[in-house]
């Protein structure tokens, strides 16, 4: 597993030089997927073992063992003005072949001013031809999970990802990439997880719509069409610990620590042209298997301060609560941008069915 790691991560980065590479490409696939992850800070690559799974590390789809699972989330940012939504099913197969899964991904912003033909060519201004157009990236993951050699100790998964990008008539974009996870379950009840997105680099290839995007004043030519027309999507390497605590007959907690790794300099708080890392931790209190509290911290970052102008450490924190009910889960999430200390905050619901439980 680590040589097969290594490889994939030493070609993808000496075919990058050659490439364009975007820090932030893709990012909505960064997202994660169901509120209990989000609500966790994302401290669930070595504990996420349901259909939520393939956003955070696609080994933990072994956690199905029966029937099927299918699940659903809806969340809207920064006053409804992008919209997130999350669709998925896992199975697994017969005799112990592993498991499937697919998952669909949304993140959408309407209703944005398009400003392009505001000026004619000799310089005019006309608000009447301003219109507006819509913003819109997808994601399809199929994934597989399965023990390598039988081998009930760990867990391996990996996600192949379509990706298509709309940006209204101006441009879009098709792209495609990988995903490889594993888990470690240790006899001493400790999980070891990690999870390398885009091994290979995502590849996005963009078509430019060169008449709908520039405009000419005066002889001049304004918003030209970017000359690159493929993005490169780098690695990212999540590495997380966790372990069960039976406090009591009722009550289990499950904390995770971890890292979060770039292969890029970032505004992460350790940082460096090679790579930047960014420490998360979050934790899980259970009362009898139905209801859970959640709480976490990511994204830690260094920012200036715009009064003072002053560097300091932001981060993001989330908290969030679930519900069970026999094969149905319903959690929420709230999580602030962690940006500059801003007071933006998002609103997370999922739905989960476990058909394994509710027929029973």
């Amino acid at each position: 597993m680590r040589k097969l790691f290594f490889a994939a991560f030493l070609s993808s980065a000496v075919f990058a030089e050659a490439q364009i590479v975007r820090k932030y490409s893709n990012e909505f696939l960064n997202i994660g997927a169901g509120a209990r992850g989000l609500a966790m800070g994302g401290a669930v690559i070595s504990n996420q073992n349901d259909v939520y799974a393939p956003m955070w590390n696609p080994a933990g789809l072994l956690g199905i063992d029966r029937d099927w699972q299918g699940a659903a989330m809806h969340a809207e940012y920064f006053e409804s003005i992008a919209k997130y939504d999350y669709i998925a099913f896992a199975k697994p197969l017969d005799n112990n072949g592993g498991v499937f899964a697919i998952s669909i991904v949304r993140l959408g912003v309407d209703n944005i001013l398009n400003t392009t033909q505001l000026i004619d060519p000799e310089g005019n201004i006309d608000y009447d031809k301003i219109t507006s157009f819509s913003q819109s990236d997808y994601a399809a993951l199929f994934s597989f999970a399965f023990n390598p050699g039988g081998n009930q100790k760990l867990d391996v998964g990996v996600n192949a990802k379509l990706v298509y990008r709309n940006v209204g008539k101006f441009a879009s974009g098709y792209g495609f990439g990988f995903d490889l996870g594993a888990i470690y379950h240790s006899d001493s009840g400790w999980n070891y997880g990690a999870v390398m997105k885009d091994i290979t680099t995502t590849v996005n290839f963009w078509t430019v719509n060169q008449k709908e995007l520039s405009t000419i004043v005066n002889g001049e030519e304004f918003n030209p069409a970017p000359k690159d027309k493929m993005e490169l999507t780098m690695p990212k390497l999540n590495l997380g610990m966790s372990r069960n605590f039976e406090i009591n007959r009722d009550l289990e907690l499950m904390p995770e620590a971890g890292i979060n790794v770039d292969f890029a300099k970032t505004a992460a708080v350790i940082s460096t042209d090679f790579a930047s890392i960014t420490p998360y931790a979050g934790a899980e209190l259970k009362f009898q298997d139905m209801i859970f509290v959640r709480v976490g911290l990511n994204r830690f970052q260094t920012v200036t301060d715009i009064e003072n102008l002053k560097r300091k450490v932001s981060f993001q924190p989330s908290a969030g609560i679930g519900i069970k009910y026999q094969g149905l889960t319903l959690d929420y999430a709230i999580t602030n941008s962690g940006v500059g200390g801003s007071n933006f905050y998002s609103n997370f619901f999922s739905l989960k069915l476990d058909m394994g439980d509710f027929r029973n």
